[in-house]
């Protein structure tokens, strides 16, 4: 029988926040140089890599959606570690030779940024992830981390897009999330 986990804590960020954490990455993805390609993880990459590509000025923009199949219980952890179905994905040619920045919004168990960034470099390209939040506490990949991301956290992290939707469970009331002005 599997112990009940522990609320996890959750951090509500605003726009403001987002803003910080672009800054933090502009620094890190600048300094490393020119970018060909991006490549978008949905749905939770959406948002970062549109903020991220304008003001790289990245126009060749790719999506890459991923399923994993669902684990349904951390005592499962063989299903963890099961390769994913990718349900849309860059075909080969308009990756091979590029260099690539993928993105996504967290990197938890690490699972889905590693493997579209391994599918990219099987195509032949030169691929670099990157994420506002890494998770160093769930990842399941040792020393493996994102290549750049904006901060370090324990925590569930609620982005500013996600509250008015109710995602995840969390009502339209609750702490932090501010009332429809319509």
């Amino acid at each position: 029988m599997e112990l009940p986990r522990k609320p996890l804590r959750q951090e509500w960020l605003t726009w403001t926040d987002v803003e910080k954490l672009v800054d933090v990455l502009l620094s890190q993805l600048r300094a490393a140089g020119h970018f060909d390609e991006m490549v978008m993880i949905t749905r939770g990459g959406i948002v970062p890599g549109g903020l991220l590509s304008e003001a790289l000025d990245i126009t060749s923009v790719l999506i890459a959606a991923v399923d994993f199949p669902h684990v349904l219980s951390r005592a499962d952890k063989a299903s963890l570690f099961v390769w994913p179905s990718f349900l849309q994905f860059p075909e080969d040619d308009l990756l091979a030779d590029k260099r690539l920045l993928i993105v996504d919004d967290v990197w938890g168990s690490g699972r889905t940024s590693t493997a579209v960034k391994s599918r990219c470099q099987s195509a032949g390209a030169t691929a670099y992830t990157c994420v506002f939040h890494y998770n160093p506490y769930r990842s399941l990949f040792g020393k493996a981390q994102p290549d750049f991301y904006g901060a370090i956290t324990d925590a569930y992290i609620v982005y500013p897009w996600e509250v008015d939707r109710g995602l995840h469970g969390i009502p339209a009331d609750a702490p932090g999330v501010q009332p429809d002005a319509n």
